[in-house]
């Protein structure tokens, strides 16, 4: 079983910027797919983005798109969201995951059921 540990959220003006980041302990990180969630109030938790296991393939939701990065540090068993040019609506709770496979592509990684693992959250509240 894995441990994720998410932190790195906070209060931002728009057109700010935030890095999040996702510590990963108990299960090799270095073979899974690691996603990031968020689920704003009221509202049903989506996809932001997927990172596969090797780095090689990345995968985001459409409104992040050019903005959101996502990356990963198998070394320090890390997975990060840099989050820039952010707008109110980025506000939510973020959550990391990993996936349920091991050494899985993005292609289709992008529902919360193909994530076995899942980080507290950490709330992310962009001001207008």
């Amino acid at each position: 079983q894995v441990q994720l540990v998410v932190s790195g959220g906070g209060l931002v003006q728009a057109g700010g910027s935030l890095r999040l980041s996702c510590a990963a302990s108990g299960r090799t990180f270095s073979i899974y797919a690691m996603g990031w969630f968020r689920q704003a109030p009221a509202k049903e938790r989506e996809f932001v983005a997927c990172l596969s296991w090797n780095g090689g393939s990345t995968y985001y939701e459409d409104s992040v798109k050019g903005r959101f990065t996502i990356s990963r540090d198998n070394a320090k068993n890390t997975v990060y969201l840099q989050m820039n040019s952010l707008k109110p609506e980025d506000t939510a709770v973020y959550f990391c995951a990993q996936a349920r496979t091991s050494y899985s592509s993005c292609s289709y990684l992008y529902t919360s059921s193909q994530y076995a693992s899942w980080g507290q959250g950490t709330q992310v509240t962009v001001s207008s």
